[in-house]
């Protein structure tokens, strides 16, 4: 199938879901410039394009001003790091345990703080200092501890969490130990909490100038300990399904 790019834009998440059962090829004036397609066979996809493949096939960047305009015109959630977009796929069971297991415990503990835990979907938009360029994610479970100072008239958040939590997923392993780890840490980001239900660790990170100061795994029955907020722990025998 071929459509232009305008259509594209006006109709993403119906290609999305036909890239699933054939090539979409993606023109402009007339010139093919991109491809939607599926990186597994088409007898094992879901309703949905594998999150690891960026929205515009062979790697070509798109734009923030055509993100936006993506995701004003589709329903899916998607994240843009550095210049490509990434679908976020429906997660497992044990993803979304682990998700409110700790939201459960942060919550607790900020009751009665400064800083407030949110769960996604929760749009965080980093600018690296290097290049200035704008990326939007969704963090699984993020801390705010300065929402008065940068809500904006929209009513969206506008600063950097001060912790960032992440559950590893199949499709997202690699972003969330590459990409995100680099973009959290390269933008202000205090703490970064690495979760993988399937061995059950979790590995906290303290960033400092943009820089890892420190990490920590935590396994088994271990508490996983923040380093940023005294007191601050989660029970992995609770975090995880047994």
């Amino acid at each position: 199938m071929r459509i232009n790019s305008t259509e594209l834009q006006n109709n993403f998440g119906k290609y999305l879901l036909l890239a699933a059962n054939e090539d979409i090829v993606i023109t402009r004036n007339g010139t093919e410039i991109a491809r939607l397609t599926t990186s597994v066979k088409h007898s094992d996809v879901p309703q949905r394009v594998n999150e690891n493949l960026p929205v515009f096939g062979y790697g070509e960047k798109a734009t923030y001003h055509e993100f936006l305009q993506l995701r004003k015109e589709s329903d899916e959630r998607v994240e843009y790091i550095d210049g490509e977009i990434y679908l976020l796929a429906s997660p497992k069971v044990s993803h979304q345990y682990a998700v409110g297991q700790l939201h459960a415990t942060f919550s607790n503990f900020f009751a009665e703080n400064e800083c407030t835990p949110f769960v996604a979907p929760f749009d965080i938009e980093l600018k690296r200092p290097s290049t200035e360029e704008m990326n939007m994610v969704q963090p699984d479970l993020m801390v705010i501890c300065d929402l008065e100072k940068h809500l904006g008239e929209d009513d969206y958040y506008k600063g950097v969490p001060s912790l960032v939590v992440e559950v590893l997923s199949e499709s997202t392993r690699k972003k969330d130990l590459i990409l995100k780890l680099d973009l959290y840490m390269s933008c202000g980001v205090e703490e970064y909490w690495v979760v993988n239900p399937d061995n059950k660790e979790v590995t906290v990170y303290h960033f400092e100038g943009q820089d890892i100061e420190a990490f920590k795994t935590y396994k088994n029955d271990e508490n996983a300990c923040s380093y940023i907020f005294n007191r601050l722990k989660a029970d992995l025998s609770y975090v995880f399904r047994s």
